[in-house]
């Protein structure tokens, strides 16, 4: 069975979705599926994306099983890599992500967070500091949507461009690689044709460097976004030769 290995409940700050609809979603997908639920550290504005690990693990646990898995998403962000590793050891995980959400404590969804800064300056910032972070934090499992700068950064052509940014890239899938741990494929963007065509040559340089594996996640915040664009990304691994797994007590599995 396939995962749909991030998704966020209503734990969450930024969803609403219920664990029931979640299932339900996955249920008809013919997926199974891990919450990974928001942590950042320090959130600028008025959300708190920190949540109490003990009592995520009360409220789901009675839920998890072959088909559901509990995780977290933790924000990578330089000066809180001790927090994130001992609140990851206050609960029995299975999947723990690392992800690049705030640039110079700054939030990326926010255009004014791209003000006056030139995209190759921004770029090389967002590579730099994501390399960096999956080098310090042993308590990750798998780096999170290497793109998601493009989701909302406002330049003309806001895709990745390996050719571009080449030597930053490398340096990002080399950490992943040599600290032994697995890049998402992050299929919410993957119905777009450019932002396909972008990400091939950097998950096709992940396999020419040696990596062989890639979790699967849609990010759904919505019952709706659930395994969104999971045929493509199966067409899309198969292509490359990258073979989707998940976790279950933080250890690697296959997905059948």
């Amino acid at each position: 069975m396939l995962f749909d290995s991030h998704s966020h409940t209503e734990i969450s700050a930024d969803s609403e979705m219920t664990a029931r609809a979640a299932l339900a979603a996955a249920e008809r997908a013919g997926v199974g599926l891990v919450f990974t639920e928001h942590l950042d550290w320090d959130f600028p504005g008025e959300d708190s994306f920190v949540f109490v690990p003990q009592a995520y693990w009360e409220q789901y646990h009675s839920l998890r099983s072959d088909h559901l898995r509990l995780g977290v998403e933790i924000g990578l962000e330089a000066g809180t890599e001790a927090r994130s590793a001992a609140f990851v050891e206050q609960a029995p995980f299975d999947l723990v992500i690392g992800s690049i959400h705030l640039l110079n404590h700054q939030d990326l969804y926010y255009p004014e967070t791209f003000a006056g800064c030139e995209q190759r300056e921004v770029y090389a910032q967002y590579f730099t500091v994501m390399a960096e972070q999956v080098r310090r934090c042993d308590f990750i499992n798998v780096l999170g949507h290497i793109d998601y700068i493009c989701r909302y950064a406002p330049y003309d052509n806001p895709e990745l461009q390996y050719s571009q940014y080449s030597e930053l890239i490398d340096a990002v899938l080399r950490a992943v690689i040599e600290t032994d741990k697995v890049l998402e494929l992050n299929t919410r963007r993957l119905g777009s044709r450019l932002a396909l065509k972008e990400l091939v040559p950097v998950y096709a340089r992940y396999h020419e460097l040696g990596g062989r594996y890639v979790t699967l996640g849609s990010d759904a915040h919505v019952p709706e976004a659930i395994a969104a664009n999971f045929a493509i990304a199966q067409d899309f691994t198969a292509q490359l030769g990258l073979h989707p797994v998940t976790f279950v007590a933080r250890q690697m599995v296959a997905c059948q």
